[in-house]
């Protein structure tokens, strides 16, 4: 296990794969408890998965983008440490299965050979920061947002501001007012802009705030129309900053940003946001763009000789499938990949044909699909054949045809019906019965094993999410139809309405009878969406509700999508970004943890870093003794109010002042030397108070 050290070169991720083969090694003899230590491996990317004894872990790729030598370091991984097959998530990801929970340093070791990480994957953090995958080469932008993607992603990265929020915190980028990012439903969102001044054309985002998809989807709201470009990484902190000490922690229902906006109300959030400039390590934040903002390299690799065979499906495959880019001359290439599921051999060749013959880059896309840039015109039927021998070259990137599902009940815990099965047979549907509609790039079906929404289903025109339906005493899987959603572009977003609860084997039947009534009703020009709302929700619930009736349900429907047996309605308990309760005695040794990281920060003169780790061992503290005494630690803001009242304000712990006054330094002072050592001094002497106060009443 320790012979990965040697071979990592930066210090700092080092630290972090050490850290986490010393927690599973202490995890397994007994000396943390489950709870924390999940909460440990998740922001490391280690996630349970629904088989027993083994995790699945996701790999962190920012904005989607990948080498060849990067996809070759990925495939060997999956090869060595799990089942040679990859998984390309709605957030530009990739995970992998089935592999056991003791190689997972060495495995992250291996990745970080060529600068991959999974810090921050999973957990209480800043998730993948995501971007159109058509950023940088797409004509309509107005610029590449993938630097500021990436200096986002990099600025956030371990940042101890963003590493044990209430809940996972999204953002993302998208390239053009389209909106193909969806900045409607995260928690921050920003759209490219540029504002002409005094006849200087100055670059910005429209920002968008507190939207979210869930058991209850929330558009987000307008944060600002036009943010100034180095205002971003300020802007992104301070509001990182507000969920952190504002944000519920305990129910994790309520644990999203969109709830803590909705609550307190956009002004007063924005308002607790201008709170915090002061304390912020950066007023603005210039981004460097020259390192992308290099000329375009080549391989100077000559394409063999080809023969198209059928000239038709490859001007058919130009249609759907090859885009011009911004760039004179160049084309980009889109992969239907069905569910995101493919092999490494197919990855390796990949790899092979970008370097060789692009310009060494890919994209992983929020569609899961691929996404290859930088393909010259004259080498587009050389891709064609050899994209064909991989079964890479099918019609319909993006269309209807192209539906996006997650895992389900394949693997993810929370799966209440097969999302990946259901996909398929509508897949076959379309394919099949519908093939004109592998044009047709206006309408999505997307689908979700469960209501968290992980496939997008209740932003999609046509929607389905895994249920379970009682008959009798049996239980049969079930699909919940929805349609009506949709991008509208600029920030804008509509949610699909909830319509019908019908069984999973009826899936097919459901979407026949929605696409024929479609083609039969349709007016001219008219779009799915006007069509719908011309028609109404009630009208669609007359026409799919005899396919509701249980009454007549037949051996068949108890058994679901790509199974062989019986359907158990079996959930477990979820892990994207759960909230744990902890231990008084395991959060006081976090609290030590974080004085030291504090003290470490100070040492290298990371004077923010340094602060808010002792806002962090402040915070824990008190937390650690309210819980012990059963009281609410549902917020930090709860936190610092609640121990004022319990202990401060009764004398039963003695302060030089109000505790309250003691940590809200942090939003009054910048983030000098001097306040940083003021401050860890201060939460020293906090720490030493309370563990004195703790083992009194522990003896006593």
């Amino acid at each position: 296990m320790q012979s990965f050290r040697s071979e990592i070169e930066n210090p700092v991720v080092e630290k972090d794969i050490l850290e986490l083969e010393r927690k599973i090694r202490l995890f397994k003899e007994g000396k943390i408890d489950e709870e924390r230590f999940r909460s440990l491996r998740l922001a490391r990317g280690v996630y349970g998965q629904r088989q027993l004894g083994v995790q699945m872990i996701r790999i962190k790729l920012p904005y989607g983008k990948v080498t060849s030598q990067q996809l070759h370091r990925i495939a060997d991984v999956s090869d060595e440490y799990s089942t040679g097959k990859l998984h390309i998530t709605t957030r530009q990801d990739i995970q992998i299965h089935h592999v056991s929970l003791d190689r997972a340093p060495e495995l992250w070791a291996q990745l970080e050979k060529d600068d991959i990480t999974l810090r921050e994957a999973c957990g209480n953090a800043v998730r993948n920061v995501t971007a159109s995958e058509t950023a940088g080469i797409d004509p309509k932008e107005p610029f590449d947002v993938t630097p500021y993607a990436h200096a986002t992603f990099q600025f956030f990265l371990r940042n101890p501001i963003c590493q044990e929020m209430g809940r996972k915190f999204k953002i993302s980028f998208s390239a053009t007012d389209e909106d193909s990012a969806l900045s409607f439903m995260h928690d921050l969102g920003f759209i490219p802009k540029v504002l002409t001044v005094n006849g200087i054309e100055e670059r910005g985002f429209k920002v968008l705030l507190a939207g979210g998809l869930g058991s209850q989807p929330r558009e987000a709201d307008v944060f600002y129309e036009f943010l100034e470009e180095n205002l971003l990484i300020p802007t992104i902190e301070g509001v990182l900053r507000v969920f952190d000490r504002f944000g519920e922690r305990t129910k994790r229902a309520k644990a999203r940003l969109k709830f803590l906006v909705k609550e307190i109300g956009l002004e007063e959030f924005i308002q607790l946001v201008e709170e915090e400039k002061k304390a912020l390590a950066y007023q603005a934040y210039p981004i460097n763009l020259i390192e992308f903002e290099k000329s375009i390299q080549f391989n100077t690799n000559k394409i063999p000789h080809v023969n198209i065979i059928d000239n038709e499906e490859f001007k058919t495959w130009k249609k759907t499938n090859v885009f011009k880019q911004k760039q004179r001359g160049l084309y980009a290439i889109g992969i239907k990949v069905t569910l995101g599921d493919f092999t490494t051999d197919k990855a390796r060749k990949l790899a092979d044909l970008i370097r060789q013959y692009a310009a060494n880059e890919l994209r992983f896309t929020l569609r899961q699909n691929i996404l290859i840039r930088h393909v010259k015109e004259a080498f587009l039927s050389f891709f064609y054949t050899e994209l064909q021998k991989l079964g890479f070259a099918e019609v319909g990137y993006n269309s209807l045809t192209d539906i996006t599902a997650c895992p389900g009940t394949d693997t993810c815990n929370l799966g209440i019906a097969s999302s990946t099965g259901i996909a398929l047979e509508l897949e076959k549907v379309l394919k099949n019965e519908y093939p004109e509609y592998a044009e047709n790039k206006s309408l999505t079906i997307k689908i979700s094993g469960c209501m968290n929404a992980c496939g997008q289903h209740n932003m999609a025109h046509i929607g389905y999410q895994g249920m379970s339906i009682n008959s009798g005493k049996f239980v049969a899987p079930a699909l919940q139809v929805l349609i009506g959603g949709g991008v509208l572009g600029n920030g804008k977003g509509r949610f699909a309405d909830k319509l019908i609860k019908i069984p999973s084997k009826r899936g097919p039947e459901s979407l026949r009878i929605l696409l024929n009534d479609f083609e039969i009703n349709q007016q001219r020009n008219e779009d799915f969406l006007t069509y719908y709302d011309r028609q109404g929700k009630t009208y669609f619930y007359d026409i799919l509700k005899h396919l509701s009736d249980t009454d007549n349900l037949t051996e068949g429907d108890f058994i679901d999508w790509g199974h062989d047996k019986q359907y158990v309605k079996a959930i477990g308990v979820g892990e994207c970004a759960g909230v744990v309760i902890d231990l008084v005695a395991t959060l006081l040794f976090e609290s030590e943890e974080k004085l030291e990281n504090a003290s470490l920060a100070l040492q290298e003169k990371q004077w923010s870093d340094s602060i808010y780790y002792s806002y962090s061992a402040l915070i824990n503290t008190a937390k650690a003794i309210l819980t012990s005494e059963g009281e609410k630690t549902n917020t930090h803001a709860g936190i610092i109010k609640n121990f004022d009242d319990v202990f401060t304000n009764t004398q039963t712990i003695v302060l030089p002042t109000s505790f309250s006054e003691i940590v809200h330094q942090i939003n009054k002072n910048e983030p000098s030397e001097e306040f940083a050592n003021q401050y860890l001094s201060s939460a020293k002497n906090f720490y030493k108070t309370i563990d004195a106060f703790r083992k009194i009443v522990v003896q006593s």
